[in-house]
């Protein structure tokens, strides 16, 4: 059991209200849960940093709430209203954080539910122009048309990765996680590090000895260090030493992780550091300090909303002229990593009946039917859930259900259940702009396909194939 906090400091930590005590010689000497949660968790909060750290315009307030003055109150741009409250007898003083709008973290959740939202109509259209695109590269496979038709998937291509950021930044990023070792994985990037980051930039690595294990999606997880490393370099104006840094963290109390054993990962630059006005909002969306070299202000966004759905915490640390840290946190898995995904090619079975397909965007479930009919299959087309069970009420049988997911009325994981009540052993493939995580279900325990949009006609052939993989295993073993 650790000791109690005095009686004034356990006061600080239960109001309910952003605060921090300081003392006589305006270093922190401890922030409440409120002030870590409204400053949204992009700056690290230790006893004895500066208080001018964290706050820089507030210097001159300070230091008359130190001398028993009371001053006016202080706007901190992107911050709030600052508040210093003296303590008289040489206790320091009390600092009230008193937000203009709502708190960092709750404006973060509108924007992410608003790009999410966003993110999921952009990929309905996406997925029409590369269903398209793919549809007329079969009946016109001419040079010219393949031509005009490559600037198309291009575009579409650009636009479906603008979108990822989006969803990562949302964490509704389309994950597939794998347990994988942590400093393999950085060793393996390090291959590549000498041509991206030039010749005048010393790379140190120190991955602390046994590694451990975690479960990431491998991709996103190299986007998360190739992003954070590009950074660095960019700070360091291309000539500098980067320091990658493995190890390992006990939680037992933290505001925004749940305790227990963690793996860290550390990047350092020996850059000129962040300026400390600009530290609290390195997180934000479309913040950025690169506005006229095209920064879009998503990048850390997307790395931090990528950290948070493998289930970890970002962390920084910067002082000026002293370089900058960025630390990550991720919950440790005991046990192997798995093994390497296969590569053979998957045989596409070709069971009796139509496909019944339901999409309530008419153009992207005509773009889709065509695909398919093009890869030989019958379709039967449904613009909503209920439609599509009066359907399979009526008598079809369809040798497998493909559905968008989210449908006014009946959506499509309502439908699936609904399908397999009366053929139980229907393939389910749902189609969503949102992760498989986001739809609210395990859908790998119900036996349904996931497949995320925007698709390629590819994309979609290989998911039906995935989706009737079980069925093709049936039908071998009742033919042994």
């Amino acid at each position: 059991m650790s000791p109690k906090p005095p009686s004034g400091q356990a006061v600080v930590i239960a109001w309910p209200q952003p605060a921090a005590l300081i003392d006589m010689s305006g270093r922190i000497v401890l922030a409440n849960p409120a002030m870590r949660s409204a400053l949204g968790g992009a700056v690290l909060i230790r006893p004895g940093d500066s208080a001018t750290r964290l706050f820089p315009a507030a210097e001159p307030a300070i230091q008359a709430a130190l001398r028993g003055e009371a001053p006016a109150p202080i706007h901190a741009e992107g911050q709030g209203m600052l508040r210093l409250v003296p303590l008289g007898d040489g206790a320091g003083a009390l600092l009230l954080l008193e937000s203009l709008a709502p708190s960092q973290g709750a404006r973060l959740e509108i924007l992410g539910r608003l790009a999410g939202g966003i993110a999921h109509d952009f990929n309905n259209l996406l997925a029409v122009v590369l269903g398209g695109a793919g549809a007329l590269r079969r009946l016109y496979p001419s040079d010219e048309a393949g031509l005009e038709l490559d600037a198309i998937d291009g575009a579409a291509q650009r636009g479906s990765a603008l979108v990822r950021q989006l969803l990562a930044f949302a964490r509704q990023q389309v994950m597939a996680p794998r347990v994988i070792d942590l400093n393999e994985s950085i060793r393996q990037i390090s291959q590549m590090l000498p041509r991206l980051m030039g010749n005048q930039i010393d790379l140190h690595m120190e991955l602390q000895e046994p590694g451990r294990s975690v479960r990431v999606d491998p991709s996103q997880w190299d986007q998360v260090l190739l992003n954070l490393i590009v950074n660095a370099r960019d700070a360091m104006g291309g000539k500098g030493v980067l320091y990658i840094t493995t190890g390992r963290r006990l939680v037992l109390d933290a505001d925004t992780l749940p305790p227990g054993r963690y793996v860290m990962v550390e990047v350092t630059d020996s850059g000129p550091g962040i300026a400390p006005e600009v530290l609290p909002r390195i997180f934000e969306p479309f913040f950025t300090t690169k506005l006229d070299q095209g920064g879009t202000g998503l990048g850390l966004a997307t790395v931090q909303g990528i950290i948070g759905q493998f289930g970890g915490q970002m962390e920084v640390e910067s002082r000026l002229g002293k370089g900058s840290t960025f630390r990550i946190l991720l919950p440790r898995h005991d046990g192997p990593a798995d093994e390497p995904l296969p590569t053979k090619h998957i045989p596409l079975a070709q069971p009796n009946g139509p496909i019944l397909l339901v999409d309530d965007e008419p153009s992207l479930l005509r773009v889709a039917k065509l695909c398919l009919q093009q890869a030989g299959f019958a379709v039967e087309a449904a613009l909503d859930g209920e439609e599509a069970l009066e359907m399979l009420e009526a008598g079809l049988r369809p040798c497998l259900i493909a559905s968008d997911v989210a449908m006014p009325g009946m959506d499509g994981l309502a439908l699936a259940r609904a399908a397999r009540s009366l053929m139980p052993d229907v393939p389910v493939l749902l189609l969503s702009g949102y992760s498989a995580a986001v739809v609210g279900s395990d859908l790998a325990a119900e036996g349904f396909r996931f497949l995320a949009k925007p698709y390629t006609p590819d994309a979609l052939r290989m998911a039906v194939a995935g989706a009737f993989l079980p069925l093709a295993a049936n039908l071998k073993m009742e033919h042994k």
